[in-house]
């Protein structure tokens, strides 16, 4: 399965926003009860997760996983082993962490008000942290002059790294292919493009990193301590964790993973038939078989992997054949030559540990699905005492990205005129229904639109067979 959004399709619908807010708050209850509210309140709301949580030893194991990973992390930013357990620890806790936003600078809009929002939530819970998986399974150009390689500054295109585009297209963030340093230029000058740019150069490392994700990742730890100085500390895990943590199961032959996916490959052999039987009906296209749980790397470009006789093997053209067995795959997790997946890292940090995920208008979608799929395999051959926690979550995924529109093209711009209390303050009042922009990530996407019209007619609806096990039908909890 695909790490990347489902692909665009050609049926378009004219679909009205009406139409897709009652779609959403068909779907998901929790946003219903909100629409009318501040903002600030289905932010608390969202990172509200507390009481009586059900566990059973795969999850425990899984959770502890994830907090070594989490400490890992936290340490490599500087904090103190004290102030890295707190961290971990914050998850057993509020088990929340938030997904959306793909490995951008902070100060790209969609990404900016993503993390105003969460703010708004972590403040409201007083939680000392703001815990971010930000994929880097993708390429510096995501639209034309939009991606991690880009920024809008001033209304100009800024080139984050200065890259010639033949560098941008084809390459992702996460490859170790060439050194990256913070450029800020215009299209063809090799200075700043402008005097933003000048004043955030100012704030972002001066040194060269071994990928553009490294270099993201350094960048927003500096930007965040400038902007958020007083507010929940910002840690930010990408790929190269999920990489990580994935091994740190499979290292241990006695750990569930490493039994029941990779032990004798009958799980992984259920998983794709699942994903095949959902892309045979209705549900069609959110969740794209394009790579089997992992995808190849070499020289800064993806290219996906195919599971048949208990081996992983590139397409024509790539002599690259592994493995399907922890040993193996674990040596490639750490020596970069695979990452996980979409599926893969949901499943261990959130599936798995039992955490709630907040994203954007096609994650909200796809990631119950993905708890379908996992759901039908384990109920083919694996252990029930899973499968009975795995559907006893609370919303595990919740709607928490561009949520809150852009309220400026320049948030860089508005952070340095306006103090972030004020900004909180401004658009935490705002009631959803307006604070969302008129669900404008969701407007235009030919998927929900044909969602949107499925459940119209009866095609989809909250109680089939695959949503019901998606943990999406009880509201949260009130405060």
């Amino acid at each position: 399965m695909d790490t990347s959004p489902p692909a665009p399709q050609s049926h378009r619908t004219d679909v009205t926003v009406a139409s897709l807010k009652k779609t959403l708050s068909h779907l998901f209850p929790q946003v219903d009860q909100h629409w009318a509210k501040p903002l600030d309140a289905y932010a608390s709301a969202v990172y509200r997760l507390g009481g009586h949580r059900t566990g059973c030893s795969a999850r425990d194991e899984a959770m502890v996983f994830l907090q070594n990973c989490i400490e890992r992390a936290a340490l490599r930013t500087g904090a103190t082993s004290r102030e890295a357990k707190q961290c971990s620890q914050q998850l057993v806790a509020a088990p929340v962490i938030q997904t959306g936003p793909h490995c951008h600078l902070l100060v790209e809009p969609d990404a900016f008000y993503t993390h105003l929002f969460s703010l708004l939530g972590l403040t409201a819970n007083h939680l000392p942290w703001h815990i971010w998986y930000s994929a880097s399974t993708v390429k510096f150009i995501e639209k034309p002059k939009k991606g991690p390689g880009w920024l809008l500054l001033e209304g100009e295109p800024v080139n984050v790294f200065g890259l010639p585009r033949r560098l941008m297209d084809s390459y992702s963030i996460c490859g170790l292919n060439a050194h990256y340093s913070f450029k800020l230029t215009g299209n063809t000058k090799g200075t700043p493009a402008n005097p933003s740019a000048v004043r955030l150069k100012a704030l972002l490392p001066q040194g060269e990193f071994a990928s553009a994700a490294d270099a993201i990742k350094a960048g927003n730890q500096a930007f965040w301590n400038w902007a958020f100085p007083a507010q929940p500390r910002l840690l930010q895990l990408d790929d190269t964790d999920m990489a990580d943590l994935v091994a740190d199961h499979l290292e241990n032959p006695g750990s569930w993973l490493s039994r029941q996916l990779f032990g004798n490959g009958m799980l992984a052999g259920a998983i794709i038939e699942a994903i095949d039987q959902l892309n045979a009906g209705p549900w069609a296209g959110w969740m794209r078989s394009t790579t089997d749980f992992f995808w190849g790397l070499a020289n800064g470009k993806l290219f996906p992997l195919r599971l048949g006789n208990r081996m992983l093997t590139a397409g024509p053209g790539k002599e690259v054949e592994l493995r399907f067995e922890p040993v193996a795959l674990a040596a490639a997790l750490r020596g970069r030559e695979i990452v996980p997946n979409l599926f893969i890292t949901f499943l261990v940090t959130s599936i798995l540990p039992g955490i709630r995920v907040l994203g954007g208008c096609q994650q909200t979608v796809y990631y119950p699905l993905m708890r379908h799929v996992f759901s039908s395999a384990l109920r083919q051959i694996g252990p029930q005492d899973l499968l009975a926690t795995i559907n006893a979550d609370d919303c595990p995924g919740v709607w928490g990205h561009r949520v809150l529109k852009p309220g400026t093209p320049s948030p860089f711009r508005e952070l340095e005129s306006s103090p972030l209390p004020h900004l909180l303050s401004f658009y935490g009042s705002q009631p959803l229904e307006q604070a969302c922009g008129g669900l404008k990530s969701f407007v235009g996407d030919p998927l929900w639109e044909t969602l949107a019209q499925q459940i119209a007619d009866g095609t989809v609806h909250a109680g089939s067979p695959e949503w019901k096990f998606a943990g999406t039908a009880s509201r949260i909890r009130r405060s």
